[in-house]
């Protein structure tokens, strides 16, 4: 029989998992880059392009995710450090972003342009892979692998009809998207290092 409850539980936990992954993966900001990585082309080397992007961020997040906790208790680094830490990171790569006017100039185009900057650190960065290990520690493994598998196949479709999508937008609808993605991902920020030193805090009253 089907528990209501914990379906609605699990569908909220997948929202709450599934909005900050979105916005830290930033897949409307990456657009104009991914145009310019690929511009010129074959179509057929442009679908491969795009293959090894989603499937180099999906390995490497599902990775992290799997083995981050192993790697704290190895190093001895608690949540609430991870929190603060993550917090800060976050805060400032989103601050750098709102105050840059352009696309930061990446690489040419070469043969492992799919993995390497698209994949990594385009598509999964640190801010995806900080957001990861604390939502699954907030919300749970399921829901947010779940979440990220969602927002690598919505980059994937954003790519596939990356031409498309400029078209519609436009060139300051992107911007304007990418800016206000980043103004929430620092309030998303604030929000990891306040409950980060509130955690602190009450460990000291202890």
């Amino acid at each position: 029989m089907l528990d209501w409850t914990q379906l609605s539980d699990f569908l909220q936990a997948l929202l709450l998992t599934f909005v900050p992954i979105f916005v830290a993966m930033d897949g409307i900001g990456t657009l104009p880059i991914f145009i310019a990585l690929t511009q010129g082309q074959a179509e057929a080397d442009k679908r491969k392009v795009i293959r090894d992007s989603v499937l180099t961020a999906f390995f490497a997040g599902l990775a992290f995710l799997l083995l981050g906790k192993e790697l704290f208790n190895f190093l001895g680094i608690t949540f609430t450090d991870f929190k603060i830490a993550g917090g800060a990171l976050l805060f400032v790569l989103a601050l750098s972003d709102l105050l840059q006017s352009a696309p930061k100039q990446r690489r040419k185009p070469g043969d492992a342009v799919g993995i390497v900057p698209i994949g990594i650190p385009l598509v999964v960065g640190p801010a995806v892979l900080t957001g990861l290990l604390i939502l699954t520690d907030a919300y749970g493994l399921a829901p947010t692998v779940l979440a990220f598998l969602l927002n690598v196949l919505i980059v994937w479709g954003m790519f596939t009809l990356s031409d498309r999508l400029l078209r519609v937008l436009g060139g300051g609808g992107v911007t304007a998207l990418s800016k206000v993605s980043n103004l929430l991902l620092a309030a998303i920020a604030v929000m990891m290092l306040r409950k980060g030193i509130e955690e602190i805090i009450t460990l000291w009253r202890q």
